[in-house]
């Protein structure tokens, strides 16, 4: 399984990127966006399950969209009215073993329920 994410960059604040993440080698049911500042713990922006939908993070809810290209397995955060407290880099993970159903569990935004990752994309955002 490999995950490359791309789409990264540095942008004003209120400006609008968005990310990908190519998978290949499997087509997962759940994934999710993961970010890491300097200094801090990782945390979940968004999560996206086959049956049971999509779920983000207070800090981004209204501004990104998770979503997905089946067809094309590429997994998407479409990100705006970007912040300066949005910079770190930017993780997409997939859990297997789900059976779609993962964006209502309570663990859906926390890391170590992730068994596969990509290698980051950086998301910088000045003021």
């Amino acid at each position: 399984v490999q995950l490359m994410e791309s789409g990264g960059g540095s942008v004003q604040a209120g400006g609008s990127l968005r990310l990908s993440c190519a998978a290949s080698g499997y087509s997962y049911s759940c994934m999710a966006w993961f970010r890491q500042a300097p200094g801090k713990e990782r945390e979940g922006v968004a999560v996206i399950a086959r049956i049971d939908g999509t779920r983000y993070a207070d800090t981004v809810k209204g501004r990104f969209t998770i979503s997905r290209d089946n067809a094309k397995n590429t997994l998407y955060l479409q990100m705006n009215s970007l912040k300066p407290e949005d910079t770190a880099m930017y993780y997409c993970a997939a859990r297997p073993r789900t059976g779609g159903r993962c964006a209502t569990s309570s663990d859906a935004l926390q890391s170590d329920a992730y068994n596969y990752w990509g290698q980051g994309t950086q998301v910088t955002v000045s003021s």
